[in-house]
């Protein structure tokens, strides 16, 4: 069975480390019963998992394993929904809230050489409307824009023994400007950084685990089209000067402002032209079946002509992002929204998201941050109530990170915002007229919502159109926002919305739905399985029209 065998955690390497996914021993209901067998990473609800099935709101985990030597010996999880509550040997050792984000936890003091059981108990309230869920529906079959549900463990389980003087963390804030790179090690003790360039040495620095900044002999901005990286060996040393610990990062050097209606991509204006992906697989859900898979996706967007994409309504697989970073391919991160909202509600979001902007803050791909879409969750309440809630996950966000763009609504009802981004499912025609007049674009006529909350409005900053297109074929199946006879025609349409875009006006971006079909949604450019529904030798001109001024 296939297990997920790649390095989960590709910005924070260590050679030394224990894969365990695979077969598990699984269970669903109050009482673990364990009368099944599991596939781990995938969800209970994908094929891949080898029970492709709805298991209930709780569901357990067993497998046996020997204990590495170390000091301390770290268990991580990539990602559990909803709520985990972890053993080892019988002795409770982790609890952590939140599906899309990382835990870990040292369990030396509980192990034993041989035979250790580990135990994990996922609890997912299938109809719990009040939990960041995204995408998956909180029935029994999917409909609309809604998609099968992911319950349990959907990200790598691995093993790390560790010394018990090593480095608990590593930041990498380049600085592209100053040509140098500020750095952030927790631990204790004595560090080296060496940063190599193709493999040349272009700066170092040692002393006292803590911050500081290596200048660097050789500058080279990573860029989409050049999306050059540094590497990073960072070690913590004993008393005696040996190296205890090492970690193995890297960074790229970039820039992304906004200033004067445009963006700006390292000083330069910058056209974003993104797709829509949402990360589901046929057989894995959530979960791509392989690391190849994810880069395959990167690569045939790229094909089609976009330099990245809206990650949406998903917390995606660090390893998407490494191969965003190496591949040069841009990244919005988007957080899954809750369906209903409570105080709450806004809780378990605001915890997560904090979770997510520290988990993906160092790498180069992501230049905007996605808090909330379509005021998802937040349609049912005053103005005041929703805009409040937004303008704190926005001042959030900026204190988390404040290098990189925060969208506070996407799609519309805006609070206080650095992107104005608008959702318009019309068609050329409209297009092409609309997009001439700002006024046009902020009338709200398009979406019949109105582009800014109560109290906001317009400050001059950046207009996307950040979805648009949705366009299913006749005699597909499925749903599409509008429908063209053949493919002969989807490439027709898709020109006349992107020339409506790229024509003299504010519009400085976009981001096309979307890039595969799926489940019951047909309006993607590949189909579920990733099979082009056009040439993308056609598509990619059309994508990469020159914006007229």
């Amino acid at each position: 069975m296939e297990s997920r065998s790649e390095y989960p955690r590709p910005r924070f390497r260590r050679p030394d480390w224990i894969n365990l996914n695979g077969e598990w021993e699984f269970g669903a209901g109050e009482r673990p019963t364990f009368d099944r067998r599991i596939n781990v990473p995938f969800c209970p609800e994908s094929k891949l998992s080898g029970i492709a099935a709805l298991p209930g709101d709780t569901v357990w985990y067993r497998r046996p394993f020997d204990a590495p030597a170390g000091d301390c010996v770290l268990l991580h999880f990539g990602a559990v929904d909803y709520r985990a509550t972890v053993w080892v040997n019988d002795v409770e050792v982790a609890r952590h809230e939140g599906g899309h984000t990382p835990f870990s936890v040292d369990i030396a003091k509980v192990l034993r050489s041989r035979d250790n059981a580990l135990v994990v108990r996922a609890d997912d309230p299938l109809t719990d409307k009040t939990t960041p869920r995204g995408k998956q529906f909180w029935g029994e079959t999917p409909e609309g824009i809604f998609y099968t549900p992911t319950t349990g463990i959907w990200q790598t389980v691995w093993l790390e023994p560790l010394p018990a003087l090593h480095i608990a963390g590593l930041r990498l804030m380049p600085d592209l400007e100053a040509g140098a790179v500020d750095f952030e090690v927790a631990g204790n003790g004595d560090v080296k950084l060496t940063v190599t360039l193709d493999g040349d040495v272009v700066g170092g620095w040692s002393g006292a685990a803590g911050r500081g900044r290596i200048e660097l002999e050789t500058v080279a901005p990573w860029h989409p089209d050049s999306p050059t990286l540094y590497d990073v060996e960072a070690s913590l040393l004993d008393g005696d000067g040996k190296v205890v610990d090492r970690i193995l990062s890297y960074f790229g050097l970039r820039s992304v402002a906004t200033s004067d209606g445009r963006v700006w991509l390292n000083g330069e204006p910058f056209v974003q032209r993104l797709v829509l992906d949402q990360g589901y697989f046929p057989d894995g859900l959530l979960t791509a079946p392989s690391d190849d898979a994810l880069r395959a996706d990167i690569e045939a967007a790229k094909a089609l002509g976009f330099n990245g994409a809206r990650k949406h309504q998903k917390v995606e697989d660090p390893r998407w992002l490494y191969w965003a970073d190496r591949l040069g391919f841009l990244v919005w991160d988007e957080m899954p929204s809750f369906q209903e909202h409570s105080g709450e509600a806004e809780r378990r979001l605001a915890s997560e998201w904090t979770e997510v902007v520290r988990r993906d803050r160092d790498h180069p791909c992501v230049v905007a941050w996605v808090p909330a879409n379509e005021s998802f969750g937040l349609e049912h309440i005053e103005p005041s109530v929703r805009s409040r809630f937004l303008v704190r996950l926005y001042n959030l966000t900026r204190e988390l990170d404040g290098s990189r763009p925060v969208v506070s609504n996407d799609g519309w009802e805006h609070a206080v915002t650095d992107l104005c981004n608008l959702h318009d499912y019309s068609g050329p025609d409209d297009f092409s007229r609309r997009y001439r007049s700002l006024g046009l674009i902020l009338d709200g006529k398009a979406s019949g919502h109105q582009p800014y909350d109560p109290g906001f409005a317009y400050r001059g900053e950046p207009v996307l159109v950040t979805e648009f297109g949705g366009l299913k074929m006749s005699g597909s199946g499925g749903w599409g926002y509008a429908q063209v006879g053949d493919a002969a025609q989807l490439l027709q349409v898709y020109r006349g919305l992107i020339e409506g875009l790229m024509e003299p006006g504010p519009v400085e971006g976009f981001c096309y739905t979307q890039l595969t079909d799926v489940e019951q949604e047909q309006n993607g450019l590949l189909t579920y399985d990733r099979r082009p529904k056009l040439d993308a030798a056609l598509v990619k001109p059309i994508t990469q029209t020159a914006k007229r001024r």
